[in-house]
């Protein structure tokens, strides 16, 4: 952000909000989509290895769950952003590497 102030020569003092900094310069924040990206390819390794990794991701171990708000996990994170569709028909779709990579462009490309 402070790079975009600069290059387009807005005050520090100026009382303009960060949406409106990126409206001007015509970007849009990219961190979340590219953090999101990551996760999903880092879980198609994952889950096609099917090891104690897949076991954690999946949530499919034992023991006691901690007390207070459960924290999100990364599958469910991943299925808001991947588009309608339960978390089981994302299991099924790693499996078929080239699937799961057009899922994940075509997630990235509408920026949700």
């Amino acid at each position: 952000m402070w790079f975009l102030r600069r290059m387009l020569q807005i005050p520090w003092t100026a009382k303009k909000t960060n949406e409106r900094v990126l409206n001007e310069a015509n970007k849009r924040r990219s961190l979340v989509r590219t953090i999101r990206k990551r996760q999903a390819t880092f879980l198609g390794h994952v889950m096609r290895r099917g090891k104690l990794e897949h076991l954690v991701t999946t949530g499919k171990f034992e023991g006691k769950r901690s007390r207070g708000r459960q924290r999100e996990k990364i599958m469910d994170g991943l299925a808001t952003w991947l588009g309608p569709g339960k978390v089981s028909d994302i299991l099924a779709a790693v499996k078929d590497r080239d699937l799961w990579r057009d899922m994940i462009a075509n997630a990235y490309k509408q920026g949700t």
